[in-house]
């Protein structure tokens, strides 16, 4: 039986791992639906945190429960892993007890490797893509808040047409109220927000600016786009289709975000939290030296970063 042939799965049951903006967030609207069960994935002392304290969306307690997946007994539908990159490898093993033969598992992570890190241990049969863009959600300690909820994009690498899973896990989304997007070329989506987060993480999060500022400084603007443009650059060289016009396509997105809202990695420089410069500058510098493309300015913001995190013992 092919692909376009199975038959669509039931998403009763979705385990979230992960209670930072994008995991709450999506938690906070997947709880709504009576029709689900939803959990909050994690292991002690974190989730005796999270039972003592509860995690607030826009100052309404979380919905949801937590699970200890140690003490997981049946296998969930589907798992969002929304950890940050440096938690991945832990993550991956965390969520071992709730993925079960037909369990399918979407990460939201920035970056571009989170998914074949995850395939590797669990299979591609089980991984979806998923690309978070246009959140705006801040968070300060158990608290979320937020303007815009963003849209996200997920399926398989390819999706002409989307296949039975894909199809459920979108349509589950989009009736808990998430604006969801299947893309047909979902690696070049993938791309775009790599690019995007090259750009406008680590450049507010060396200038310490939100992005109302941020919008209003054309010296950091003209930052974000050199940054960004050498991952066009990269991406040419890898057949991977990006141009200029993406920038500007980011532009106009950026333009509808919060004035106060902060992108992730300056949230993290704030909060003296380990970054994700290895997953962006770093990854960008391992391409640039394959591809023999250009990209001093990345090698400075990766130093900037690194230098910030050894300072505040972030490292």
């Amino acid at each position: 039986m092919n692909q376009q042939a199975k038959q669509a799965p039931v998403i009763s049951r979705i385990g979230i791992i992960g209670a930072g903006g994008l995991g709450a967030v999506y938690a906070s609207y997947l709880a709504a639906l009576a029709e689900l069960k939803v959990a909050l994935l994690a292991e002690d002392p974190r989730a005796e945190r999270i039972e003592r304290d509860g995690v607030f969306v826009n100052d309404k307690a979380l919905g949801t429960g937590v699970q200890r997946p140690t003490a997981v007994r049946e296998p969930y539908d589907l798992v969002i892993v929304a950890v940050k990159h440096p938690q991945l490898d832990e993550a991956t093993e965390m969520i071992a007890p709730a993925v079960g033969p037909d369990t399918l598992i979407l990460s939201v992570l920035n970056g571009i490797d989170s998914e074949e890190r995850l395939a590797a241990r669990y299979g591609w049969q089980r991984v979806l893509y998923g690309v978070a863009l246009g959140i705006d959600a801040l968070r300060t300690g158990n608290r979320i808040v937020y303007q815009s909820q963003g849209k996200l994009y997920l399926g398989r690498a390819g999706n002409e047409p989307p296949d039975a899973e894909v199809s459920a896990v979108a349509a589950v989304l989009e009736r808990s109220g998430l604006t969801v997007e299947v893309p047909a070329d979902m690696l070049r989506v993938l791309w775009w927000k790599f690019m995007i987060n090259v750009g406008i993480n680590q450049t507010a999060a060396v200038l310490g600016m939100p992005f109302g500022e941020f919008r209003e400084n054309p010296y950091a603007m003209r930052l974000m786009d050199t940054a960004m443009l050498e991952v066009i650059a990269i991406a040419e060289r890898l057949k991977i289709d990006l141009s200029s016009a993406d920038v500007s396509r980011w532009h106009e997105i950026m333009q509808g975000l919060a004035a106060d809202g902060k992108p992730s990695m300056l949230q993290d420089v704030e909060a003296r939290r380990k970054t994700e410069v290895e997953m962006l500058a770093g990854t960008v510098l391992r391409l640039a030296e394959e591809t023999h493309a250009p990209a001093p300015l990345n090698a400075v913001l990766f130093d900037m970063l690194r230098a910030s995190e050894h300072r505040y013992g972030g490292a």
